[in-house]
């Protein structure tokens, strides 16, 4: 089970004052109960349908025959390598449950050529692709799809053998995916939001078939579960959402969240989506800040605006400390999340600026040149795209990003969104501490277009107080897709594109920073982070 460590709370009294209305409600026990009417109205239609999850530990069990017995017929045919092709929530949780777990796969919630042709180049012989998609319609699995059906038929390779799909029953990748022989098509709960889907078949499937133990996720989250029914001040969901939602009361709408030894890998990027995705709608929210560890910049210096979070033992930066094995952390932080939709006064279920973004991109798609765009200055290997917003005219980098600081509200966020190749350029990660260090406001740091299925919602649905760098880069081989008049580059790009033109829409600034050369441009915008530029 896990435990809530209280370091130190700012708002005590405002916190007691939540907890105990929370409990007087009976929130818990409602919750457990699946009653749809805990956050009003407006939400009760949405709610109905999307509270399976408190009851997944349970549920869920009837999967582990199926995947045994499939587990075991790949490796009898010596098919041990499993790839995920999935966005968000049916990528994120596989992804923190394998690493956990120290087992292998490798996860594709990516458009960038240069990643996906890495996974293609191992061995195909031992491969088998999990296709996994809720609404059965994400453009980013279904070019996975298609990328991969082919490589295997090409390598003479049964390419329906070889995919495995997990999606909502009656979407139409069930459709397609029966009538192509697809070697196993799950159905997941449908009565599950996909950020609450980590016990579902979108967590397990893959993860199982990687080698995870996925029964001890539902054990621990079994145990978890009987504390979270509880109508108590004590219960770690009630404390948290008390918690946070005093905290934004009083202007801290930041959760920081840093691992101080937990043993578990990753888990803030799951938290991320999960809080992001379910609070940031009209006009309110809470914004997750992941960073690299208890000593890094926005924790250890965190201001008013933010509720810092240890993932394991609390440590003197913290103001919160969160123990307790992955399945039950799990089902705590969807518990809390919940519950503080309840404080804040919003539906946690909905997602209704999402959507925005791939329209835009979708319609750039069909545009006659997607990157005929003219920067508004070079800067050695770097364009720069966009700083109509700017009070005066920038000529480098530096004078860029010092112009966006100053356009930044003073208790805001700078958001780094890297449309590039996460794996082999893992380094750009690096820019949000140094960014951080600098301007000293919180800052974010997203792959894209992976973000867009997490922290994009909040970007345009949330506090409004965010300012926005992309970066974007030349890519080498580009990979086509097959039925789809687009590459993946000239996809990637079409999403970074559609989303800055949403976010600018939304009166945010945003810059584009395009990279003509990957690596010169990451030593050029080190360097101009590190510059005054005034």
């Amino acid at each position: 089970m896990t435990s809530v460590d209280i370091v130190r709370s700012p708002n005590a009294d405002q916190v007691s004052t939540i907890a105990a209305d929370l409990v007087a409600d009976s929130v818990p026990s409602k919750l457990t109960a699946q009653d749809p009417t805990l956050w009003g109205p407006e939400a009760e239609s949405e709610a109905s349908i999307r509270l399976s999850w408190t009851t997944l530990h349970e549920t869920s069990r009837s999967l582990l025959p199926e995947l045994k017995a499939l587990r075991e017929e790949l490796h009898a045919e010596g098919v041990d390598r499993v790839v995920l092709a999935g966005m968000g929530g049916s990528s994120l949780a596989p992804e923190v449950i394998t690493r956990t777990q120290n087992v292998p796969l490798i996860v594709l919630d990516t458009t960038d050529p240069a990643q996906v042709a890495d996974a293609l180049a191992g061995d195909l012989e031992r491969t088998v692709i999990v296709v996994s998609s809720k609404s059965g319609g994400t453009v980013e699995t279904d070019s996975h799809r298609r990328i991969f059906e082919k490589a295997f038929a090409d390598a003479g390779i049964d390419a329906a053998s070889r995919i495995v799909v997990v999606t909502d029953p009656g979407s139409p990748l069930q459709k397609a995916s029966e009538e192509a022989g697809y070697r196993k098509v799950f159905l997941a709960d449908p009565n599950v939001g996909g950020r609450y889907s980590a016990l579902t078949a979108f967590g397990l499937v893959p993860s199982y078939l990687a080698g995870a133990d996925v029964e001890s996720l539902l054990d621990d989250a079994a145990e978890e579960a009987k504390v979270l029914a509880q109508d108590s001040v004590e219960n770690p969901a009630v404390v948290l959402a008390a918690i946070f939602g005093a905290a934004h009361a009083h202007g801290a709408e930041k959760i920081v969240f840093a691992d101080t030894g937990s043993g578990i890998v990753g888990f803030g990027d799951w938290a991320e989506q999960l809080i992001a995705e379910s609070t940031g709608k009209n006009g309110t929210g809470l914004l997750p800040v992941v960073v690299e560890g208890p000593g890094a910049e926005g924790f250890v210096n965190a201001r008013s605006d933010a509720t810092t979070v240890a993932i394991g033992p609390a440590t003197g930066s913290a103001n919160v400390a969160v123990e307790g094995p992955l399945g039950a952390q799990f089902l705590l932080w969807e518990y809390a999340t919940a519950l503080v939709g309840k404080v804040l006064g919003i539906n946690p279920f909905d997602q209704p600026d999402v959507e925005a973004a791939k329209k835009a991109a979708r319609a750039l798609l069909d545009a006659p040149a997607v990157s005929a765009t003219t920067p508004s200055f070079v800067d050695g290997p770097v364009e720069g795209h966009g700083t109509d917003w700017a009070p005066r005219k920038v000529n480098t980098v530096a004078e860029a990003l010092a112009a966006l600081v100053e356009v930044a509200p003073d208790h805001g966020y700078i958001s780094v969104q890297a449309y590039l190749d996460r794996i082999d350029d893992a380094s750009f990660a690096l820019l949000r501490a140094e960014i951080a260090k600098r301007t000293h406001l919180q800052t974010t740091f997203g792959w894209g277009p992976r973000f867009l299925h997490s922290t994009g919602q909040y970007h345009k649905g949330g506090h409004q107080n965010g300012v926005f760098i992309q970066i974007t880069g030349e890519s080498g081989d580009d990979l086509e897709v097959p039925g789809r008049p687009y590459t993946l580059a000239q996809l990637q790009l079409a999403q970074a594109l559609g989303d800055g033109q949403v976010l600018a829409e939304h009166g945010r600034p945003v810059l584009r920073l395009h990279l003509q050369d990957r690596i010169a441009g990451l030593a050029q915008l080190v360097e101009a982070v590190q510059e005054d530029g005034s």
